[in-house]
């Protein structure tokens, strides 16, 4: 594939800046020459980048996930199978109308959604027409990764930006519990934020020194230590989720743990108490008369005081659909309010190909 003009600029100017980076955090154990290890890194960095993509989407008419991610919606992908086939982060993607990959050359190219996993939030999309000449990225693992390690996060082209690399450096591995009913066991926390594409870290892939991937952009974070201090940064979804599922999503639009109960509430866990902060409309929750600004004490008779807890619990059901009871603070009123769950994935408006 011939760069771009863009491309040139990023292989001349920045590349040599990550490469640096590498190097110097690489030389002490290293035993092959500076200028041999540069070169090796380049290559590596150079094939990774050529791999990445530009996403645009817009929803479906009267889609649910419009009123949080807007209907027109942009970031990155990054090609991993031989057919084109390329991973983004699945918020992009979700409840989508039209979805365009943009090449590093600037064309725009149709493209169909292969798989949305709510589980881990990877999106699967594929190009219609072939993308010649871009060779995969290898997948890494998050166990070779150690704190402090320096890392490259790439963005696609976007109407307004032409993508770019960042440097960034690993920083964190834990847990992380989302507002919006969603939770990983393991994450991967850098710092500093993702600053190429405008900052746009939305299915930016992270590589490592060998050009694997080892992650793609979900979140910017105010405390990337998770030390509650003030060190923004980026949470990524590690690879290590994809690979035992990918086949699955190939297969059958999503992974089985993404069909779990869903009840459509935003919350925050403080203070060992989970709060209701938002309730989506038209929600089991909405139906059920839950409101902003409950305390969530149980769910099904099992006291819950974090967010991880209160998912794990309702998720652990034989049927997303199977009705569950939950014990609510509101004021100094407690009360138990049945609820039936919906199952999130089929709720959810497809885009056309799932």
């Amino acid at each position: 594939m011939r760069p771009s003009p863009f491309q040139l600029i990023k292989l001349i100017f920045v590349l040599p800046l990550a490469v640096a980076a590498f190097v110097t955090s690489h030389a002490a154990t290293a035993p092959a020459s500076t200028a041999s290890s540069a070169q090796t890194i380049m290559d590596a960095m150079t094939k990774a980048n050529a791999a990445v993509v530009g996403v645009k989407v817009t929803a479906v008419k009267g889609a649910r996930s419009a009123q949080t991610l807007g209907a027109n919606r942009s970031g990155s992908g990054v090609v991993i199978g031989s057919d084109g086939l390329i991973l983004t982060i699945g918020y992009l993607m979700l409840e989508a109308q039209q979805i365009e990959i943009i090449t590093q050359e600037g064309k725009t190219l149709p493209a169909i959604a292969v798989a949305y996993d709510l589980a881990t939030g990877f999106g699967l999309i594929k190009p219609l027409l072939p993308m010649r000449g871009v060779a995969p990225v290898a997948l890494g693992s998050q166990q070779d990764l150690k704190p402090g390690e320096p890392l490259m996060a790439a963005t696609g082209a976007s109407d307004s930006d032409d993508g770019g690399v960042s440097m960034t450096q690993l920083v964190s591995q834990r847990a992380f519990s989302g507002t919006w009913e969603y939770h990983l066991d393991s994450a991967l926390f850098t710092s500093p934020p993702v600053s190429s594409g405008r900052g746009n870290h939305s299915g930016a892939p992270l590589f490592n020194r060998k050009g694997e991937l080892m992650g793609i952009g979900s979140l910017f974070v105010v405390d990337a230590l998770g030390e509650n201090k003030r060190n923004p940064g980026n949470m990524f979804v590690p690879i290590d989720l994809l690979k035992p599922i990918l086949a699955e999503m190939q297969q059958l639009g999503s992974s089985k743990q993404s069909n779990r109960a869903w009840l459509g509430v935003t919350s925050s866990d403080q203070g060992g108490r989970v709060q209701v902060m938002r309730v989506s409309e038209g929600s089991p929750a909405d139906e059920a008369g839950i409101k902003p600004g409950s305390v969530v004490q149980a769910v099904d008779g099992v006291e819950v005081t974090t967010l991880e807890a209160f998912y794990k619990k309702l998720w652990a059901r034989e049927s997303p659909e199977q009705p569950v009871k939950l014990t609510i603070r509101e004021g100094d009123e407690v009360k138990t309010i049945n609820i039936k769950p919906q199952n999130r994935m089929l709720s959810l408006k497809k885009p056309a190909g799932i």
